[in-house]
């Protein structure tokens, strides 16, 4: 599952260069838009029907398919050229990308029984993740002026028909989670827990998200190109390359306490830092600047991961693992389609330092959030405790 994460965001250039792709089209900004807008929806939708199927037909059936798909999309979309049929790729294209993830994290909680080794096992999930980020900017960056973006979309679909075919090797079939075939992963839709996590994950994550979407758009405004863009993705990638193995043992160390709230004060504090990194860009107009920005909101976003998915795990009940990790999967596409958003409005009314203060606003009212999440676990904790 960690070679899955980690192959599946190595090649992960779908996204990250789908804007100079659409740049490169001729596409006026408002068709570019809605075609970006496709992608994020797709990617949304994708993450809660990719945890949903997981429970409900099976791990490595879901994992499967979806690559499969990956694999005859991403191509697809690299040989399209009008804006209807740019969208609807988009849209298949954006529900894939990211599909891996809740269930591999279902797979993570499925056998690992404890929380200090869960959070060990994320926290190099999430090295992973970033460790394949620095190749996809790397290679991405280097290539894309010589070969061109079509021929990285399908080196991108190819590299998922390679994790089908491996997953389907070696993980062995799963049968539906217990439960799941009635119907009870159903009880996500009401828990407010997931809710009030959903709200401060997605508010946190905005400046990640500005990260892939934003930071291109402000980059582009500033004269840079993608090779710059990608040397972005490269210090933020090394940057947690090489503060994982110092943050990931503290973050398992606090995980193994038993209360439900003992990862709510660092995914508090994740937010602040994430949004002071990343609003630093605002500031930015050099490929230096914008990486040192880059660079600053690691430590936020590797602790932002690892929290939320603590907090996550002891919520979901066994028979829904996998539709709660869906549900909050979601946080990432949610936090990537308001992030441009937000940019864009923000340089047209106020410029760089108004980019900046939203940004920083929003992970702020992530933090926030934390608060009512916390006296809700902990009257939950205290009514077991009486039960018991």
């Amino acid at each position: 599952m960690l070679l899955t994460t980690f192959a599946a965001r190595a090649a992960g250039f779908v996204y990250p260069f789908l804007s100079y792709r659409l740049d490169g089209l001729g596409l006026t900004s408002s068709a570019a838009s809605v075609v970006l807008a496709a992608f994020g929806g797709g990617w949304l939708v994708g993450q809660v029907l990719s945890g949903w199927l997981a429970d409900r037909i099976g791990r490595r059936t879901t994992l499967v398919g979806a690559t499969l798909l990956a694999a005859t999309a991403f191509p697809t979309l690299a040989h399209l050229h009008t804006p209807f049929a740019l969208t609807a790729a988009a849209a298949v294209s954006g529900a894939v990308y990211d599909a891996p993830r809740p269930v591999v994290a279902a797979v993570v909680a499925d056998v690992i029984p404890d929380e200090a080794g869960r959070a060990k096992a994320n926290g190099w999930r999430h090295f992973a993740t970033n460790a394949g980020a620095a190749t996809t900017g790397a290679v991405g960056g280097a290539l894309a002026g010589r070969t061109g973006i079509p021929l990285l979309f399908w080196a991108n679909g190819a590299v998922c028909a390679v994790i089908a075919a491996l997953v389907l090797l070696v993980l062995p079939r799963t049968a539906p989670t217990v439960g799941a075939e009635r119907g009870q992963h159903r009880e996500a839709l009401t828990d407010l827990r997931l809710w009030l996590l959903w709200l401060a994950s997605v508010l946190t994550l905005i400046p990640v998200g500005a990260l892939f979407s934003a930071l291109p758009l402000m980059m582009a405004t500033d004269g840079l190109d993608a090779a710059a863009y990608g040397w972005t993705q490269v210090t933020s990638a090394v940057a947690v390359l090489a503060l994982s193995p110092l943050l990931n043992p503290l973050l398992a160390r606090r995980a193994a306490r038993p209360a439900s709230t003992t990862m709510l004060g660092p995914l508090a504090l994740s937010g602040i830092v994430l949004g002071a990194g990343i609003g630093s860009a605002g500031l930015a107009s050099t490929t230096l600047g914008y990486s040192a920005a880059a660079f600053l909101a690691v430590p936020g976003e590797i602790i932002a991961f690892i929290a939320a998915g603590d907090i996550l795990n002891r919520i979901s009940p066994p028979h829904a693992r996998a539709t709660y990790a869906g549900i909050w999967g979601t946080t990432l596409a949610a936090a990537i389609m308001c992030a441009p958003a937000l940019a864009g409005w923000s340089l047209t009314h106020g410029g760089s330092e108004l980019a900046a203060l939203t940004t920083l606003s929003c992970s702020f009212l992530g933090t926030a959030v934390c608060l009512p999440l916390h006296r809700l676990l902990r009257h939950q904790r205290v009514q077991e405790a009486r039960l018991t």
